[in-house]
């Protein structure tokens, strides 16, 4: 069954949102728009990367949190055909119950601040299936007291999954805000658990039986 899909081409002014080594004054990003399970993500990627990855209920939804992460940005004619980013996006989001297959296998263009991207380095190395709070990502940084910063280094994250600040909780536990929605933040933590446990499953079952 053919899939839906829309693509189109978006231009941006580089000082007003993202910051990638280009000599240009303006970046032409292209954008696609795929159904998941989660909803609808919007994949945007420059020459350098994979720079947005955004989830919403619908498509315009999607499209108006592109517009507004890149002011500059003017939509340009839409075009339809596959994109190996974007296939590999869905394979990330929509991976079978196997921990590595959440790996990122392509190039991110992750723009920011020095400290978001030292935020946003971190948040990749918490391996599918475990949290941290906001404090001990702060902690691991080096600055435990910049926890308000963290926080706000993961609320501008524009990755959704391929930075994974959804593996960010609250101290006590409890889940916190998530720009693509708490239920989304539930589902991806619950689905990564479950590929954890069976992970857990498949080792123990290959360890032999010791007399």
């Amino acid at each position: 069954m053919a899939v839906r899909c829309r693509v189109g081409f978006v231009n941006v002014d580089l000082g007003s949102m993202i910051m990638v080594d280009t000599a240009s004054a303006d970046q032409r990003i292209r954008w696609q728009v795929q159904p998941s399970w989660l909803g609808q993500v919007l994949v945007a990627w420059s020459t350098q990367g994979v720079c947005a990855i955004l989830m919403a209920d619908d498509d315009g939804a999607a499209l108006a949190e592109l517009q507004a992460r890149f002011p500059g940005a003017q939509r340009l004619t839409p075009q339809t055909g596959p994109h190996p980013w974007v296939r590999a996006v869905l394979e990330l989001i929509d991976p079978p119950m196997q921990p590595q297959a959440h790996d990122v296998s392509f190039p991110l263009d992750v723009g920011g601040t020095p400290f978001q991207q030292s935020v946003w380095a971190a948040l990749r190395q918490i391996p599918p299936g475990q949290t941290l709070s906001y404090s001990e990502l702060a902690q691991r940084l080096g600055q435990p007291r910049a926890v308000r910063a963290v926080a706000g280094a993961c609320a501008a994250n524009a990755l959704a999954v391929a930075i994974p600040c959804h593996r960010v909780v609250r101290r006590d536990g409890g889940l916190s805000g998530y720009r693509w929605g708490l239920p989304r933040k539930q589902a991806l933590l619950a689905r990564e658990a479950t590929a954890r446990e069976i992970q857990s499953q498949t080792l123990a079952d290959r360890r032999p039986d010791l007399p």
